[in-house]
């Protein structure tokens, strides 16, 4: 079974919306750990049906290297994003971990990512899945 990571911050919408859809396409063929910059994220992934949530700085940290993909917004390779919440410690850990990173070009921060499309979350969610989940999933799975 593929480990997926929904990493998420303040309200936790976005990374509800992503372990909804996740959670519709694959079941129980993928364990969704809900992992939030504080526990109001936390909270509304897990009511979304993740299977395992943690919240905090150190929860970030020890999961990203047990996980097989972590998921969020570009915000979580930022130090400082979120208002704050994201810590260069938790980016670190992202980056160092060898699980496949599939982020989603969303981000209160002043970047833009040269080349994107701007459209709405549930097409960026459902692209997620269909042109790189699929096939991780499905990797593992033959594994």
């Amino acid at each position: 079974m593929i480990r997926i990571a929904v990493i998420d911050g303040q309200g936790g919408g976005i990374g509800t919306t992503i372990i909804k859809r996740v959670k519709e396409v694959f079941g129980e063929r993928a364990e969704l750990w809900a992992l939030g910059t504080n526990a109001i994220a936390t909270a509304q992934m897990m009511k979304a049906g993740a299977n395992r949530g943690a919240t905090g700085e150190n929860a970030i940290r020890h999961s990203a290297a047990q996980v097989d993909v972590i998921i969020g917004t570009i915000s979580i390779l930022l130090a400082n994003a979120m208002m704050g919440e994201m810590t260069s410690s938790m980016v670190c850990a992202i980056g160092e971990s060898k699980a496949a990173k599939l982020v989603l070009p969303l981000t209160q921060e002043p970047i833009s990512v040269v080349g994107t499309v701007r459209e709405p979350l549930p097409h960026m969610v459902e692209r997620l899945i269909t042109e790189h989940l699929l096939h991780l999933v499905s990797a593992k799975e033959a594994n």
